[in-house]
């Protein structure tokens, strides 16, 4: 029988966050090999995790992932802030968004090494550990390129694409825009707002001005003007930029930079 020092549970206990009792126990079934005996860990443990997967994770982080020719953005959720705040946990979910670069574009599906780093978050937290959702775009760097910013909190993130002469700086002021800004952009530019969302708010104004004794047709033509201003609060290049609101979004981008895409995510919100 091998000898198992200490030191070797130790930093077994250490990497899992289980008791010395457990991990002394899969080392000894492992021979003292510490990467089986985590193994070992990992498959004893993960059905009894399995089990927890309809506790809410309500609370959780976005992380953003970057390469010259690609850019992700991830969420993955816990059940307690506490969890959501870890280092550990940080540093797995920023692992998670750079893994995710190795995706096709489009929606991010959970790999085997995405899934090895929850489960072992799962394992060492205690708590029901879940890949949200992911998205990847891709670009060719000579076009243009991306910017990024994640709310010092974690809780809210957001990703865009830029064609044209694109300046960084430039690009995260834009992020940090969408980021505090309200109300939340809905679309790029007034033709992007979704159609769905319009009409609602039309109809909705209409039936306010008929409530007051405005003919439909009086009504309508007073709803059409408003929307207008509607549409403007609600597209990202009209909107008046949230540090210098003399200024807009298009006027802070300048005329050779065009927004193609962008992501703003928030821990929790429905996919």
């Amino acid at each position: 029988m091998a000898e198992i020092s200490a030191k070797d549970v130790m930093a077994l206990r250490n990497k899992t966050g289980l008791s010395m009792m457990a991990c002394k126990a899969a080392m000894v079934e492992a021979g003292g090999d510490p990467e089986k005996a985590e193994e070992i860990l990992r498959k004893q443990l993960k059905g009894k995790m399995d089990t927890k997967t309809d506790r809410a994770a309500g609370e959780g982080r976005i992380a953003v992932g970057r390469s010259r020719e690609a850019a992700t953005i991830v969420e993955v959720r816990a059940e307690t802030d506490f969890t959501a705040k870890n280092e550990k946990f940080i540093t797995a979910v920023q692992k998670i968004a750079d893994l995710a670069l190795e995706a096709h574009p489009g929606d991010v599906p959970v790999s085997p090494a995405m899934t090895k780093i929850i489960d072992e978050l799962r394992i060492s937290t205690g708590e029901n550990i879940s890949f949200a959702r992911g998205h990847k775009i891709a670009q060719d760097p000579a076009s243009g390129g991306f910017g990024s910013y994640v709310h010092h909190d974690g809780k809210t993130g957001v990703l865009v694409q830029a064609e044209g002469d694109v300046s960084e700086e430039k690009l995260k002021d834009v992020c940090m825009h969408i980021t505090a800004v309200t109300p939340r952009p809905m679309g790029v530019t007034v033709n992007d707002v979704p159609a769905d969302l319009a009409d609602k708010e039309r109809r909705f104004r209409i039936a306010q001005a008929m409530e007051s004794g405005k003919p439909q047709q009086i009504a309508e033509k007073m709803v059409e003007g408003a929307m207008k201003k509607f549409f403007e609060e609600r597209a990202l290049m009209e909107q008046p930029f949230v540090r210098d609101e003399s200024k807009k979004i298009k006027d802070v981008l300048g005329p050779k930079t065009t927004i193609v895409a962008f992501f703003r995510w928030q821990v929790g919100e429905a996919n």
